[in-house]
């Protein structure tokens, strides 16, 4: 089982869907060959759970800093002041979980812009990646990101679902597809744009507890799942799971360093 080494480059395992058993569902990931685990964050609520994982899980675990943009409300200011503290204060192994969402809730659009520009600027003097949530906004995220920084912002467009022109724009701009659970999805459309755009800038993530793979689907996803991710990439791109962790492993590791 260990031969295997993949990273879960996105992975809310301080929720509270994990509380009664978190050591179990990390001993699982082990043994799945899962040797990293990455942490977004949601905001400053988050925070404590997600440094205690860290710290618990020192080297396993790795925690990033931002505010999600679901969670972008009246309070953004003090929530961005809590963000620039901590990376002011210690080293993350990125920022995020950043970006837009249209999907929910447009009432705080024009926060939810400010909260990324204001994150993106921040990746870019600390040199860090960036972890990107585009839910019904990859165009915008997109235009960001090039408005900022094209070429120097670098890090990962989280559970991409966007065309084979998007994944080859992302990708020229030298930043990262994280694929995870919905690539087994029937009409999730990932798996034809992955065959086009092939493996070279795709990581793997689960996205747990959402967003768990089949035969999981509609259940509590874990890290353990993205070898599941894995197969399934394999399956799509007609190589073996050797190969694919290989090669998501690397580019993982190149991102997160």
């Amino acid at each position: 089982m260990h031969s295997l080494q993949l990273v879960d480059t996105h992975c809310h395992l301080y929720a509270e869907e994990f509380l009664e058993d978190k050591a179990e569902v990390i001993l699982r990931a082990k043994d799945a060959g899962v040797y990293r685990i990455l942490l977004p964050n949601i905001d400053s609520s988050s925070m404590d759970a997600m440094l205690e994982m860290e710290r618990d899980n020192p080297g396993y675990c790795h925690a990033m800093m931002g505010i999600h943009p679901c969670y972008v409300k009246d309070d953004v200011e003090e929530q961005l002041e809590v963000v620039r503290d901590w990376i002011n204060v210690r080293r993350f192994i990125g920022i995020g979980e950043i970006g837009l969402d249209f999907y929910w809730d447009l009432s705080y659009k024009e926060q939810q812009y400010e909260a990324f520009r204001r994150q993106l600027k921040w990746a870019l003097e600390k040199d860090w990646p960036v972890s990107i949530h585009s839910r019904e906004s990859l165009r915008e995220c997109i235009d960001e990101v090039k408005r900022i920084g094209n070429g120097r912002v670098r890090g990962i467009f989280h559970c991409f679902g966007g065309s084979v022109e998007e994944a080859q724009e992302i990708m020229e701009m030298g930043m990262f597809l994280g694929i995870g659970g919905v690539l087994t999805f029937k009409k999730s459309g990932i798996a034809e744009v992955i065959q086009q755009v092939g493996l070279e800038r795709v990581v793997l993530e689960t996205d747990a507890p959402y967003l768990a793979p089949v035969p999981f689907r509609g259940k509590r996803n874990e890290p353990a799942y993205v070898r599941l991710v894995a197969e399934k990439l394999a399956e799509v791109v007609g190589k073996s799971v050797d190969e694919v962790a290989a090669v998501t492993t690397r580019n993982a590791d190149l991102v997160f360093v």
